[in-house]
């Protein structure tokens, strides 16, 4: 996990958060809680649950981004001198605080809607942490497990609203009233499985896209990146091959949740697009590159998780108006 852009400005607090990236971090969880409860029970979740479901899973998602600063104070002050925290505009203990403040409030909502969701998020948070205190130094595979936490996170959304039933008692009065439907046999459907597999792959791009920004910091402070070992024309090609595993992925979600055509016209135009810019590039294998591809890939999932949200929420209410004609 890198920083996105150079500070621009406004508040610290809010900067930490990427908020350049954040039409991905609100779409994930939003997109993930309605295909499950679409699927589940062809209905819109309850929308108490929802909202509370959407502000966790961003909360979750940015706690890592603000603990992740506070790890690279050191690296930042070279590639993004202007952040945060390498400019002083706030102190690594209030970072970490905030960081600590956003964690408790997606271990409160992942408790609150299920107990299995929380698991997935201690899962996540533990694999995350491994990458920013210990990976990033140590070893060039250190973005094996960004994505690994990422792709936990659509997970620990979709238990929320379709249960496994290893910890949650589905006749529990209260967790009763949150769900939609009552939760079959099958711990993970393949579309949730899918989706997990989606957001890991398409992070190690998105991850090893904005490291190969980040180089030069990286280099001069010994962090054995990918980049940093094997090159950046290198890691342009591994980039390259995520994004089109990751693309395929999402296509796959799509065929085996029986979705429509916004969703797939959504998902094919933007990865087609997503592509292109993949094998620019290949073809200039830069840092500023880089980075751009890192906001890029941003506007990707935040477009093809848009599409599926359309898709979703038309598709329910054409499905409800159809059973209120008969």
């Amino acid at each position: 996990m890198v920083s996105t852009t150079e500070s621009k400005p406004q508040n610290p607090y809010l900067e930490m958060l990427r908020p350049e990236i954040a039409d991905m971090d609100l779409a994930l969880p939003a997109a993930s809680a309605l295909l499950a409860s679409y699927l589940l029970a062809g209905a819109f979740p309850p929308l108490i649950p929802f909202i509370i479901a959407v502000i966790g899973g961003y909360a979750a998602i940015t706690s890592s981004y603000v603990f992740n600063d506070c790890c690279d104070i050191d690296i930042d002050e070279i590639n993004l001198p202007n952040r945060p925290l390498p400019s002083s505009k706030i102190s690594k203990y209030h970072a970490l605080s905030y960081s600590l403040f956003l964690a408790i409030i997606a271990s409160v909502v992942a408790l609150y809607l299920n107990p299995e969701s929380f698991v997935i998020l201690i899962m996540a948070v533990v694999t995350i942490s491994i990458y920013s205190v210990v990976a990033k130094r140590m070893t060039f595979l250190s973005f094996v497990p960004v994505g690994i936490a990422y792709g936990l996170v659509p997970i620990g959304i979709w238990l929320a609203f379709d249960p496994a039933g290893i910890l949650l008692d589905v006749q529990d009065s209260v967790m009763a009233d949150l769900m939609v439907g009552v939760p079959d046999s099958v711990i993970l459907p393949v579309p949730a499985i899918f989706l997990g597999i989606m957001m890991c792959v398409t992070d190690w791009g998105f991850t090893l896209s904005g490291v190969a920004r980040d180089v030069e910091g990286d280099r001069a402070k010994g962090a054995p990146t990918f980049p940093v070992t094997f090159g950046i024309p290198t890691t342009s090609k591994l980039v390259t091959l995520c994004w089109i595993a990751g693309i395929i992925a999402s296509l796959i979600i799509g065929w085996t949740a029986h979705l429509g055509l916004i969703f797939f016209a959504g998902a094919t135009l933007a990865g087609a697009w997503m592509l292109t810019q993949s094998f620019d590039f290949i073809k200039n294998p830069m840092p500023e590159r880089g980075g751009r591809l890192f906001l890029q890939g941003s506007r990707y999932r935040g477009v093809m998780f848009g599409s599926l949200i359309v898709d979703v929420v038309l598709s329910t209410i054409s499905a409800g108006y159809v059973s209120l004609l008969w």
